[in-house]
């Protein structure tokens, strides 16, 4: 087993780390491929930002001049210094089942790590907000939602008997449009939202989203506050994640809510295009673009990720405003009978009985890992 760690300007070794995937997937009908523009983007230190203040290493695993697994090993600095920690994340992590190359596989990502002083390993998880964390160990059978991980079913054991152990899960939720949500929970929304001088707002075009973009920034950091596990976010990251999201938000989807000029809470959903990713193999280019347009108006799929309050606004029924717009999201434009809540830690266990007492079926399990080095 031959283990490179790949030269990002080299052109060749690039093309191997991103097309691996469709290797292993070939026979999956489930898997989404990634957008391959963003997918791109974050292999080249010279335009993502995340390279302007922290690291990564990636390898790629070789049986004779074969790919048959890779992995990225990321030092990201902000995250460390926001938190107080020393930990390296991996990510990307994707490999034939041979414990030989997993084992091989994060080895070099462990060396690499420590010696960047590193003390423990941490994943899966990317480089942004934007980017899904976890490894999927429930729910194989159904298609992912737009940009959240899928593996086989043996990752886990590939992972455990490296010598890492479970340390989170997070859970996503099914939720037919058709349910009967609880009249009492806009009622109160409305009440709260009248008492504490609160509005929802939501953009109509692009253009308007594009505006928000730094009180986007100020609004992410902000509700990090009493938070641990993430990192803010810097002018270039918010930049970037303004760019992906203008490819698939419907602008009608992302919410704001307001106190007066003030932004202090959103909640972020968008059209699932997985579909049309499957039948574009991720490529925008040349004439992928038109079949996204064509999944955007007629996706019956509605993704749910992302939704938050300052925390002093999170008190005194102040979510039921969020669960009110969750829910409105789903129903109001008449095009979606299905939505995914993602990614719900299950810590977060007053939001999970919510959710299940609303009837959402939380019918996927993604796990993240953790190794002390």
């Amino acid at each position: 087993m031959n283990i490179t760690q790949i030269d990002l300007s080299n052109k060749k070794q690039v093309r191997a780390f991103l097309d691996l995937p469709f290797y292993i997937y070939k026979d999956t009908p489930q898997w989404v491929p990634p957008l391959r523009m963003d997918d791109r983007l974050r292999l080249d230190p010279k335009r993502y930002p995340f390279y302007r203040h922290s690291r990564a290493g990636f390898f790629l695993a070789y049986e004779g001049t074969r790919a048959v697994g890779r992995i990225v090993a990321i030092d990201n600095r902000l995250y460390n210094q926001y938190n107080n920690e020393a930990t390296a994340f991996f990510y990307l992590f994707e490999c034939e089942n041979s414990q030989q190359a997993a084992n091989s596989l994060f080895d070099a990502a462990c060396d690499w790590t420590r010696a960047r002083g590193l003390t423990k390993i941490f994943g899966p998880k990317g480089f942004t907000a934007l980017d899904g964390f976890g490894l999927l160990v429930k729910g194989f059978q159904h298609r992912p939602a737009f940009g959240l991980p899928y593996n086989p079913p043996y990752y886990p054991e590939l992972i455990e008997t490296t010598g890492f152990e479970p340390e989170l899960d997070a859970v996503s939720g099914y939720l037919d449009a058709g349910i009967q949500f609880p009249a009492r929970i806009h009622e109160l929304a409305e009440r709260i939202a009248r008492r504490r001088g609160l509005r929802i707002t939501r953009f109509r075009t692009r253009k308007d989203l594009r505006t928000f973009v730094p009180k986007l920034k100020k609004l992410y950091n902000s509700a990090l506050r009493g938070t641990a596990g993430n990192a803010p976010l810097t002018d270039a990251e918010v930049k970037v994640m303004a760019n992906q999201l203008l490819w698939f938000a419907d602008p009608r989807l992302l919410k704001i809510v307001y106190k007066g000029d003030e932004p202090v809470g959103f909640l972020m959903a968008y059209p699932d295009i997985s579909a049309a990713l499957q039948k574009t193999k991720g490529r925008i280019l040349p004439f992928g673009w038109i079949t996204l347009l064509r999944e955007f108006k007629r996706t019956d799929w509605l993704n749910i990720n992302g939704a938050g309050l300052l925390p002093e606004y999170r008190g005194s029924g102040g979510t039921a405003i969020l669960y009110s717009e969750l829910f409105k999201s789903v129903v109001e434009t008449g095009q979606f009978r299905h939505a995914e809540v993602i990614q719900i830690g299950v810590e977060n266990e007053n939001m999970r009985r919510d959710m299940e007492n609303f009837g959402i079926d939380f019918y996927k399990v993604h796990r993240t890992y953790v190794r002390a080095l």
